[in-house]
This record gives C-alpha cells, sequence and structure tokens, in this order.
C-alpha cells in the first residue's frame, strides 16, 4: 500500500471509530481527488452544522431542512442531491457511519396539518441512493443493516372507509415502520406502514412488505412479500 494510501486509511479509520483500509489499487490521481471531495464535504458539513458537523460530510446540491431537528452521530454523510426535511416532532437521529445515498430523500411530514413522527437510525447504516423514506408515521432502522438504490419506505395510509367523501379529505393513519438490525433489503423493495421486520432478514429486490411481523432471520420475496425461507448458519442447522 502507497503511503498516500495509508494516510488516508488512518484518516478515515479515525473517522469511522473502526479499521478501515482503501484497495491498494487505487491511483494517485484518484486518491487525491478523492480526498478533495471529501474536503469540500466536511466543509459543506460544518457551514450547515457548524460544529456539530465537524465529523459529518455533505456533497455538492444537498438539501437539508430543519437543521435543529437532526441528530448526528460520528462520520455521516448526506449524499450529493440527497433531500433530509427534518420537521417533525421526534426529528431525524443519525448514528455513527450512516450514509445517505445521491438523490435520496427522507420527508418527515407529509402535511403541514399534522407534523409527523420523524425517523431513528442506527450505527452503520447505509441508506442507498435514489431512496424515498416518508417519515410521518415513524421509522426505526436497527444497526448493521444496508437498504439498496431506489428502496421506498411510507410510514403512513390514506383512509378510504367512506364512499361519499373524496380519498384526499378522509385522512390518513399512522403505525409506523422498524426495521431490526443486520438486515439486507434489495433494490427497489417497498416498505409499507406498519411492517414490523425482524433481525437478520433479507428481502428481495422488488418486494413488497405489507403490514405485520416478519420474524428474524427470514428472506422474504415477492408482491406481497412471503417467507422463501429461514437463513441458517453453514453446515448448521439455524434457530
Amino acid at each position: 500500500m502507497s503511503r498516500s494510501s495509508r494516510l488516508l486509511s488512518v484518516i478515515a479509520s479515525r473517522a469511522k471509530g473502526s479499521s478501515y483500509a482503501l484497495d491498494d489499487r487505487i491511483e494517485l490521481p484518484d486518491l487525491a481527488r478523492i480526498s478533495a471531495e471529501r474536503g469540500l464535504m466536511r466543509a459543506r458539513a460544518m457551514a450547515a452544522f457548524g460544529e456539530r458537523g465537524r465529523t459529518a460530510f455533505v456533497g455538492s446540491r444537498a438539501t437539508i431542512r430543519s437543521r435543529r431537528n437532526i441528530h448526528l452521530g460520528r462520520s455521516v454523510t448526506f449524499g450529493p442531491g440527497s433531500l433530509v426535511d427534518a420537521l417533525s416532532t421526534d426529528g431525524v437521529w443519525l448514528g455513527d457511519n450512516v450514509s445517505i445515498g445521491r438523490n435520496t430523500r427522507i420527508e418527515c411530514t407529509g402535511s403541514l396539518k399534522s407534523l409527523g413522527h420523524g425517523i431513528r437510525v442506527a450505527d452503520n447504516v447505509g441508506l442507498g441512493t435514489d431512496c424515498f423514506y416518508g417519515c410521518a408515521g415513524g421509522i426505526t432502522i436497527g444497526r448493521d443493516t444496508i437498504i439498496g438504490n431506489f428502496v421506498s419506505f411510507h410510514s403512513e395510509n390514506h383512509n378510504t372507509q367512506r364512499l361519499d367523501t373524496p380519498i384526499r379529505e378522509q385522512g390518513v393513519s399512522h403505525q409506523g415502520i422498524t426495521i431490526g438490525r443486520d438486515c439486507w433489503i434489495g433494490a427497489k423493495a417497498t416498505i409499507l406502514d406498519g411492517v414490523e421486520l425482524g433481525d437478520g432478514c433479507v428481502v428481495a429486490a422488488g418486494s413488497v412488505l405489507t403490514a405485520g411481523h416478519y420474524p428474524s432471520f427470514g428472506i422474504y420475496g415477492g408482491v406481497p412479500a412471503k417467507l422463501l425461507k429461514q437463513r441458517r448458519p453453514e453446515g448448521g442447522q439455524g434457530d
């Protein structure tokens, strides 16, 4: 590993609070570009959050609203073009090493008639690129979970019981969404209000999870999603 790679690996490890080694095949011009980009992202974070943003990174064209309602862990990244609107009762809580992908939107309130709840994201979570998180009913995501691209969360439902009133005038209901720790949610999955996904689960790409409890260590897929099989340790029986 080159001296430059070693130096950047040390800096990244300190920022993340854990060991992080860059691939030694990354050439010096790319290392210089990456370093310059991260420096600019750090400067934007300081401009957005002041001292609170000293370990954060904010990409170009990122939009951050109601910043006082955003609680930052260490080494949080707001990707280029991302939008975080934290106007809500509980705010946006982002743990250590959380990454909000390029063009991903986090919107905490669907209507100014009633503030939404917000979102809590634990440590070491990747929120994917081009994703949507509608947090009006509240979203909780456990640590070490990874979320693919173009995934959408919708923690709100429109009421439809009355036939004499337009749906848009019947109001909404909320149950909230809970995602366990160490889950993998594949690209273009849709997570609807009322979902409780257990720890260690895998959600297949393009699946739709409807309201209900999904037990831990399951692999779920389909529309609507169903249990495909249980994860089991290699050579073992599992739980």
